[in-house]
This record gives C-alpha cells, sequence and structure tokens, in this order.
C-alpha cells in the first residue's frame, strides 16, 4: 500500500485526465451529430485524434528532455483545456477535426509524463502493483467521466466546461508533487515490418482493433444517441463497453496463458462479430437488451489488443518485449487512423446500425486469419503470462508492464 500510496499524486492526476477523456469522448461525438456534422466528418475527427496521438508519442520525448517533465504535463493539460473550450465555441466540421488532432497530440504527451513518471517510480518488486493500479484508475477515470455526461445537455457549453475542468484539474497534484522528475525517455526502435513475419497473427489482431475499436469508441455514442437513449442511459450504455472488457480482460488472459492464444483470439474475434450482428439486428428494440449486448460486445471486442500484443511476445526473448510491444502499439494506432474513416463510409451509406457490420467484418477477417495460421504453424511456447493493457497508452507505458526485461534499470525508493 506504501509504494501506491508514493505515487498517488500521479495516478490522481491520471483519474482526473481520464474523467475528462471519457466525458469529452461521449459528449463530442453526439454534439456533432446533433449540429448535423456528416458520419464522414466525425469519422475523420476519431482519425485526426489518432495522427495527434502518434505525432505526440514521437514529439514527447523530446519536449521531456527540453522542458521536464512537469511543463510538459502543465503544456500539453492546458492544451487539452483550451481545445475542448474551443470547441464549445467553434461548432465547425473542419475547426472540429483540426482540434481533435491537437487534443490526440496534448494527450500522447500527458500519458507519456504520467507513464515516465511511474515507472521511474517503480522497483522490479513494485511494478507488477503500480502497472494494476494505473490500469485500475484508467478504466475508473474513463467511467467516472462517461456518467459525468449526465451533467447536462450535449448542445450547451456546459460538459464543454466540466471536461476542461478536469484537465486543469488534473494540473494540481502534478504540479504540487514532490516526487523527484524523471530522467531521459527514450522510444524504443520500431520494426512494423520484421515484426509481421515474427508473429502475423499479433500484428493483425492489432490492426483488427484499430480499424474496429477506433470505430466504435467513435461511434458508439452517436449509434446510442440515434436510438433515442435518455443522457443516463446513454452514459450507462458507453461505461457498459468499457466496464465489459475492463471485467473480462484478465480471465480471458489467464485463460490463454493455458493454451494457444490464436484460438482465443479467434474465438474472441468470432463473438465480437456474432454480437455485433446482434446488435445490428436487436439493438434498439430495447434499451435493456442493448445495454446487455453492447456490455457482451465489449468483452469480446477490448482484449484483443492485450491477447494479441501477449502472443507476439511468446515469439520473443525478454529482453525484446518492450520493442515488439512499441512496434504493435505504433501498428494499432496508425489503423486507429483508418478505422473511423472507414467506417463512417458505411454508416453514412446505409445507416449507423452498420457500424457493427463493419466491426463484424473485420472481426470475421481477424478470426478467419488466425484460423488459417493455426493451421499452417504450430503454436509457439507461452512465454509471460498475460497482463491486461491500458485503453490509451504512450510507449513509455510499455517499460511499467511487469513482463518486461526491467533488470538494468535502477531501483527507486517508493
Amino acid at each position: 500500500m506504501s509504494q501506491i500510496l508514493s505515487v498517488g499524486a500521479i495516478l490522481l492526476s491520471t483519474i482526473l485526465f481520464l474523467g475528462g477523456q471519457g466525458l469529452t469522448g461521449t459528449l463530442l461525438p453526439v454534439r456533432a451529430h446533433l449540429a448535423e456534422f456528416s458520419d464522414f466528418a466525425i469519422g475523420l475527427m476519431g482519425s485526426a485524434y489518432f495522427a495527434g496521438f502518434i505525432v505526440g508519442c514521437y514529439v514527447g520525448p523530446r519536449l521531456l528532455a527540453r522542458v521536464g517533465h512537469s511543463r510538459t504535463f502543465a503544456a500539453a493539460a492546458g492544451l487539452a483545456a483550451a481545445v475542448t473550450l474551443t470547441m464549445s465555441l467553434a461548432v465547425s466540421e473542419p475547426s472540429w477535426i483540426l482540434l481533435r488532432g491537437l487534443f490526440g497530440f496534448a494527450a500522447a504527451n500527458v500519458y507519456m509524463v504520467i507513464e515516465s513518471w511511474l515507472n521511474d517510480r517503480a522497483t522490479n518488486q513494485t511494478r507488477g502493483r503500480i502497472f494494476a493500479a494505473y490500469l485500475l484508475v484508467n478504466f475508473l477515470g474513463l467511467i467516472v467521466g462517461q456518467w459525468c455526461f449526465i451533467a447536462g445537455r450535449p448542445s450547451s457549453p456546459t460538459l464543454f466546461i466540466l471536461s476542461a475542468i478536469f484537465y486543469a484539474l488534473c494540473l494540481m497534484p502534478l504540479g504540487l508533487t514532490r516526487t523527484p522528475q524523471p530522467g531521459r525517455v527514450e522510444v524504443p526502435a520500431l520494426k512494423p515490418m520484421r515484426m509481421f513475419a515474427i508473429s502475423p497473427v499479433g500484428v493483425a489482431g492489432c490492426v483488427a482493433v484499430g480499424f474496429a475499436n477506433a470505430a466504435c469508441w467513435t461511434f458508439l455514442p452517436v449509434y446510442a444517441h440515434d436510438q433515442h437513449l435518455t443522457r443516463g442511459l446513454l452514459a450507462g450504455f458507453m461505461s457498459a463497453f468499457t466496464l465489459g472488457g475492463a471485467l473480462v480482460q484478465l480471465p480471458i488472459g489467464r485463460l490463454s496463458d493455458r493454451m494457444d492464444r490464436r484460438v482465443i483470439i479467434a474465438a474472441a474475434a468470432m463473438a465480437a462479430a456474432l454480437l455485433g450482428v446482434a446488435l445490428w439486428y436487436f439493438g434498439g428494440r430495447s434499451s435493456t437488451l442493448t445495454l446487455v449486448l453492447v456490455a457482451a460486445f465489449g468483452m469480446a471486442a477490448l482484449p484483443v489488443y492485450g491477447l494479441s500484443v501477449a502472443h507476439a511476445n511468446d515469439r520473443l526473448p525478454r529482453e525484446k518485449f518492450i520493442e515488439a510491444s512499441a512496434t504493435l502499439l505504433l501498428i494499432n494506432a496508425l489503423a486507429s487512423t483508418v478505422g473511423p474513416v472507414i467506417a463512417a463510409s458505411v454508416t453514412d451509406r446505409f445507416g449507423m446500425p452498420t457500424l457493427f457490420l463493419y466491426t463484424a467484418a473485420v472481426h470475421v477477417a481477424l478470426a478467419a486469419f488466425a484460423v488459417a495460421r493455426i493451421r499452417m504453424a504450430g503454436s509457439p511456447p507461452h512465454g509471460e503470462p498475460f497482463e491486461p493493457m491500458p485503453q490509451q497508452a504512450s510507449p513509455t507505458s510499455l517499460e511499467l508492464d511487469p513482463r518486461g526485461d526491467h533488470a538494468t534499470q535502477p531501483a527507486h525508493a517508493a
């Protein structure tokens, strides 16, 4: 417990920032839909976020080296607050696409500061507990933010102001902490083609998650709004999706530790495909059924990324874990810039419920590819046990994962 308290200020800043993220992620698609943005423009907003996030992951280490962690965090959180307030004033498709990209850049730098600071305070003995606490506050922050959606009407500035308050408040714990700042952050070398040669299913899983899940985060609030759910039910809809994925990650991961992970990836993808079809066909018939189906959909779809990373690392020595995971994170982020736009092309032509037919097609393709690879190549020996993965993270978070090789890292007093 003392180890967690020692990083309490960092975790408090995290949950405040993620609270804003949960609210913003629910609010923006609904507000854009009310402003009669096209589905394609909403998809571009989702893509712009991930494009900005990728740029931030590359620029972040240079900012940290130049001005330090506290100043980088203050600048990034301040930018997030300013962008959010500006979006309430300038409601237009071009401005929101640009601003969403700026927000993605800010978010990447916030995550990089938080994760490198947590990693700096972790020792080989406490890393697992700190990583688990970080995962917990990620999910809690998102869910708290999603429920804040009921605090005001999406057509008013209230929820934008509340989001900005979250981003402003997250400055206080880290700004006042006496915890020493970390040293220089290094981003590992990224080799996507080499990664595909080593683990085709791992790479395919990360691409599928980028195509499908990024589209879901972008359009699920719009779908819920189209089903005429009340603000409370819409918040519950998003929380059911998030919580479903959070609850099942560890049990399904532990199951994958005992068998060929590709079988679990294929099964999860097929379950997500079937549930996607069920949401397309049955969604909206009753609010209770819709909530149950989206929770089950989150249980099937959200663990695929962690399973794919774990499978890829089964094929590598432990000292290559961070490099491989960072490469997979990049692949996922690149796919996430494409997924919302493809989904928007489908929903714009055939209606918002076809979002789930699009995700079903992606998941069927992943399942078919995994089954084909199972028939072509034997199962690799298992390496380190499965660990859940954060919903969003910078490459720096990989240093926190207890499965990595940290033997050369100096220990810090916690």
